[in-house]
């Protein structure tokens, strides 16, 4: 389960996507970025030391966007060339945005979610002690198996961007990530998470693992 706060964030996630995104090989849209949130989903750091929060984001009348980020409260040793920007949040503190398709622990959530036929961590908020769920913007799940293995991700080894997906290699699993859903791009397995939102009730691939 995802712990969300009633915080104020400054800058905004969004503030931060626009300065970051027209530098994206895969970004379709003016410059600077006009963003707007389509849906959001998360997965869970088994840790708990990690946000993860994939959103769907679009500028102007460009494509829709996927945009998995993590947020961590110290920067990611080696990097620098995956972070978004800094934020202050008013009850976490500064936090540092990553693209998560630099980030091991996001590679490890996401190859975890397509080999066991996961989805989505739920989101909720605490008030006054009392857990109040919030309503999941988009669903997402893994085509693979409950209760499969997973090996797990300890070192990313080399990332690729190309004009339709960024493929994450690592000591464990090959991933692909999916950057413009629906654009046509044709996946490498059959191993798939696909994700449906509003607007989009048929689901459409987000990304794909290859065992290595």
């Amino acid at each position: 389960m995802a712990l969300l706060h009633r915080a104020q964030i400054h800058p905004g996630k969004l503030e931060l996507l626009a300065d970051w995104l027209p530098g994206r090989r895969w970004y379709q849209g003016p410059a600077p970025a006009d963003v707007v949130r389509v849906a959001s989903s998360r997965f869970d750091d088994p840790d708990g030391a990690v946000g993860i929060e994939t959103m769907l984001v679009r500028s102007a009348d460009g494509p829709i966007l996927q945009v998995p980020l993590t947020y961590r409260d110290a920067p990611l040793p080696g990097g620098d060339d995956w972070l978004v920007g800094t934020t202050e949040h008013s009850v976490l503190g500064r936090r540092w945005v990553y693209d998560a398709c630099g980030d091991p622990v996001y590679a490890c959530a996401l190859a975890g979610a397509i080999v066991t036929g996961g989805c989505q961590a739920e989101e909720f908020f605490e008030v006054d002690g009392v857990r109040q769920i919030r309503e999941p913007s988009m669903t997402v799940a893994g085509s693979g198996t409950p209760g499969s293995t997973v090996l797990p991700v300890q070192v990313i080894r080399r990332v690729v961007e190309d004009d339709e997906r960024t493929t994450i290699v690592t000591d464990a699993v090959e991933l692909a990530v999916v950057r413009r859903p629906g654009a046509g791009a044709e996946g490498p397995s059959t191993a798939t998470l696909s994700g449906t939102w509003p607007g989009q009730p048929t689901p459409l691939p987000l990304a794909y693992a290859v065992p290595r």
